[in-house]
């Protein structure tokens, strides 16, 4: 099935919004927007070229003029199966589970010792973990697996491999394309091939309480040029039992200068970054959008070093999928900043205590790259970097401004923390 896919590919491009008239040559798009939970499970594959996902027979790729695309045409939430949402519902209350245990489980058993009602919470939480656990290991993942296979997608290894690229198409991350109708949206200046002669830094806002719209891995590895992705998390997090094995083994590193430039300059492969981290959950504003961007500056000074661009990233739902639970002290997120994860109370879909999140659609929409120079002697000036990341804020605002109407967001203003 996917080689008639590639030769219905040679026949046309994209199918494109725009318009023009018989006797004039169609203007080129400005914009190309990719429906990755719409694309097709057996297209869902480590084999199958870039260009066969964005082609006519995969039918999940148009285009648009300078003025983007039509109000409220990102948002737009489609059904979806009972499988996969259910699926989605305890694998991801499983994932976030799994990242708060190992915080709060050494104090909740210390806890235990002497005082009877903290052993009954102890007790309820580790039932609830493991029958999180038996639905999404030993049901949905046997199940999942048998039906992309048949489907003819083999990128379902049955246990992570040494092999990244493959592991980044695991039938979980398919599901939360689906779950999320996630979109891609981005500009001429980054459709193929003009991404292709080197590494690039993704760098994503807001990440919310939990940053779902980059988890589909592949795409970030396949679309814009052929170079695996790999994304950064904070160490602690990396070090948390199956969470970390999991995200090492789809790419992930360290949030550290070493690991980034070892990525960018040795291995010469993509870079994704969640700009505003951890303290970009505590920014929920009900009228406007916040991102805590403004002395994030460390990866503009590595972007300089390794002569890479920055392509700017607003992922639009992030901050809707949850409800965070903010102390007016602000001593949550002081303790979330230093641990480099989330100690905040949160709630999500049907108002569920650490749940998954509420079926928002994700619009992941990148802006024009902006292309850094390499400083080859010495670290770069402080002023080259405040220039560069005046662009960079700039570009936020910018991609922001271009797709909120499309999102159904017209009269929401972003703002810089």
């Amino acid at each position: 099935r996917c080689e008639a896919y590639r030769i219905m590919l040679s026949m046309s491009g994209p199918r494109t919004t725009t318009s023009s008239s018989p006797n004039k040559p169609a203007n080129p798009p400005s914009f190309y927007k990719f429906d990755a939970g719409a694309l097709p499970d057996e297209l869902f594959h480590a084999d199958v070229p870039a260009a066969t996902w964005l082609g006519p027979a995969a039918g999940v790729t148009t285009t648009a003029g300078p003025d983007g695309f039509p109000s409220n045409s990102l948002n737009v939430l489609t059904p979806i199966t009972r499988d996969v949402d259910l699926e989605r519902i305890c694998g991801i209350a499983l994932y976030m589970l799994g990242n708060v245990l190992p915080f709060v489980l050494p104090g909740l058993a210390a806890a235990a010792l002497v005082y009877g009602p903290a052993r009954m919470v102890l007790y309820a939480l580790l039932a609830y973990f493991g029958v999180l656990y038996v639905i999404t290991h030993w049901i949905f993942s046997g199940y999942f697996r048998r039906k992309y296979r048949k489907a003819g997608t083999v990128g379902t290894p049955p246990l992570l491999t040494d092999d990244m690229r493959a592991n980044q198409f695991l039938y979980t991350e398919r599901n939360i394309q689906k779950y999320l109708c996630t979109q891609y949206v981005w500009p001429a200046s980054l459709n193929r091939p003009r991404m292709a002669d080197g590494p690039v830094i993704f760098s994503v806002i807001p990440h919310g309480v939990a940053p779902l719209g980059i988890t589909a891995y592949p795409l970030w590895s396949k679309l814009w040029n052929d170079r695996l992705c790999r994304w950064t998390a904070a160490p602690v997090v990396l070090r948390i039992p199956i969470v970390g094995l999991f995200m090492r083994k789809v790419g992930y590193v360290p949030a550290k200068t070493s690991h980034i430039l070892d990525v960018l300059t040795k291995r010469e492969e993509n870079v994704g970054i969640i700009l505003d981290g951890i303290a970009g959950m505590f920014q929920a504003r009900k009228d406007e959008e916040a991102a805590y961007v403004t002395k994030r500056k460390g990866i503009v000074k590595i972007a300089l070093r390794a002569g890479v661009p920055i392509v700017p990233v607003y992922a639009f739902g992030h901050t809707a999928a949850w409800t965070v639970v903010v102390d007016p002290f602000g001593i949550l997120e002081a303790l979330s900043n230093r641990c480099g994860a989330s100690l905040s109370p949160f709630f999500g879909r049907f108002g569920w205590f650490l749940g998954p999140p509420r079926r928002i659609p994700t619009a992941v929409c990148l802006g024009d790259p902006i292309r850094c120079p390499r400083v080859e002697d010495g670290e770069p000036t402080q002023a080259l970097i405040d220039e560069y990341h005046g662009k960079m804020l700039e570009g936020y605002r910018r991609v922001f401004d271009t797709h909120k109407a499309a999102y159904g967001w017209a009269d929401k203003e972003l703002h810089f923390v």
